[in-house]
């Protein structure tokens, strides 16, 4: 036995970031600022003896000695109105109330990939955070308008029916509108999984708790995982931490992007966080307009959605899924969000229901961008397919009562005949992913055909990747 390899054989103790600890040291609150509460009813909390600013980070400590966390939410005459970001336990009129900060902040790095974290920042899966990590503020203002370069790049999701159809570019902002059960987080996880993003930030506002390890293991899978921030708020959490849930995964993907990535920024819902900012709003004395939700949410969304997009550094991709309250396209969040962003996503309750995956109704959805991203033959070759598509739904009645007769319209028996080729394309299952490159290839294969002449005949389903083309490894090749 080597008695001097057993003297002197040990770690080296690893000391934390000298920059991470001067940052911390300059951004700590150098004085203490304390009240007590003086009211409470429902969800708000008001104190007196103290003033802090809107959005300030408060720690209330109940007489049992038990501390939670509360944000600044508005004022009632001079005394503030807290909203509590943990759940309240036993608390009292009179009890203390300290100022933590001005502002909310997060500790981000790239390490911080593969984690899950709460809406605070702090890991949810039982392992301490990096010592790598630096602090930003949740809480910042979006680019200016003219620092925002052009959107001319094209980004690969790895789902055929938005790729061609529907193709978005790095930068981009858009919509996932679809009532309940219809496929949205199905469809994250296939955009986490074939897209070509450098980081993935993804944020689970107000998801029912058994949702969230399923959607990691089953919807993300190790691969996408891997290059992931998780930011979940459930649907148990109080109303200021959904809120704030959102905040953080916005200031985590702009951190990546600050450092030159580009970044996929996967939020849902945002239904569910203008549900939250209803309850604060309410609680801080806003007036209900319509359907009940107060201006605050209306002022939100657009903060909210402005602070992703492309910028000289880096780029944020931003899906937000808009949970439509009774399959109502038109209801007061998804009628705001149609309006600010760059594109929306329609997915179809009847085409789920006839096993059609992903259920995105081709017709109804839209990508803004899609003539500043693509060639001039790649436009027109979309532009057919949607021909097919139209002619087909607008004739379905007469086709399926079998009152349309062949060959009394060239166009119909085109979309008759491209229906199901075109059907068979757009489906995809959840573990298939197709490069951007194969999509419009095949796209453009199959639109090349000549349905109404018999000579022209191509097998298409030996150009489409067989169902079981699975990547999990090398996101954006398909492997069988």
């Amino acid at each position: 036995m080597d008695k001097t390899k057993n003297v002197f054989d040990f770690q080296t103790p690893v000391l934390p970031d000298p920059e991470v600890t001067k940052a911390l040291i300059q951004q700590a609150v150098a004085y203490q600022v304390r009240g007590r509460v003086s009211a409470v009813a429902g969800e708000a909390v008001e104190i007196e003896g103290m003033t802090a600013p809107i959005g300030a980070i408060c720690e209330l400590q109940s007489q049992d000695g038990a501390v939670s966390r509360s944000r600044v939410i508005g004022f009632r005459g001079v005394r503030p109105i807290l909203a509590p970001l943990e759940r309240l336990n036993a608390l009292a009129a009179g009890d203390s109330v300290r100022l933590v900060d001005t502002t909310l902040k997060l500790r981000v790095g790239p390490s911080l990939c593969g984690r899950v974290i709460d809406a605070f920042g702090q890991p949810v899966d039982g392992r301490p955070l990096p010592k790598d990590l630096v602090t930003i503020d949740a809480d910042r203002e979006p680019p200016e308008s003219l620092e925002r370069p052009p959107i001319d790049t094209p980004l690969q999701t790895g789902i055929r029916a938005i790729d061609t159809m529907l193709t978005c570019g790095q930068g981009q902002r858009l919509g996932i509108f679809a009532g309940s059960g219809v496929g949205k987080s199905t469809l994250l996880g296939m955009l986490a999984r074939g897209s070509n993003a450098d980081r993935i930030v993804i944020g689970m506002v107000g998801e029912r708790g058994r949702e969230v390890q399923e959607f990691l293991n089953r919807a993300l899978g190790e691969a996408g995982f891997a290059r992931s921030v998780v930011v979940v708020a459930t649907s148990d959490r109080p109303a200021a931490q959904r809120v704030s849930a959102a905040w953080t995964a916005t200031a985590i993907a702009e951190a990546f992007r600050d450092q030159g990535e580009n970044v996929l920024l996967l939020i849902d819902s945002v239904t569910r966080f203008a549900m939250a900012q209803r309850e604060l709003g309410l609680a801080a004395g806003e007036p209900p307009t319509t359907r009940g939700y107060p201006p605050s949410v209306f002022n939100l969304l657009p903060r909210l959605v402005e602070r992703a997009g492309r910028t000289k550094v880096g780029s944020i991709t931003a899906f937000y899924t808009v949970l439509v309250e009774g399959d109502d396209h038109n209801e007061p969040i998804a009628d705001a969000l149609r309006g600010l962003l760059d594109g929306h996503l329609v997915l179809s309750r009847d085409l789920a229901a006839s096993a059609h995956w992903p259920p995105i109704d081709i017709l109804h959805s839209l990508s803004r961008l899609q003539p500043h991203l693509v060639s001039r033959d790649a436009l027109q070759t979309t532009a057919v397919a949607r021909q097919h598509l139209s002619e087909y739904h607008r004739h379905a009645d007469l086709i399926s009562i079998g009152a349309y007769r062949q060959g009394s319209d060239p166009r119909v028996d085109a979309a008759i005949e491209m229906r199901d080729p075109l059907n068979l394309f757009f489906q995809q299952e959840a573990t298939q992913i197709t490069t951007l490159q194969d999509s419009n290839r095949i796209l453009a294969q199959l639109v090349s055909r000549q349905p109404v002449s018999p000579q022209a005949d191509v097998d298409v389903s030996a150009q489409i990747p067989p169902a079981g083309a699975i990547v999990e490894e090398t996101p954006g090749v398909v492997t069988s």
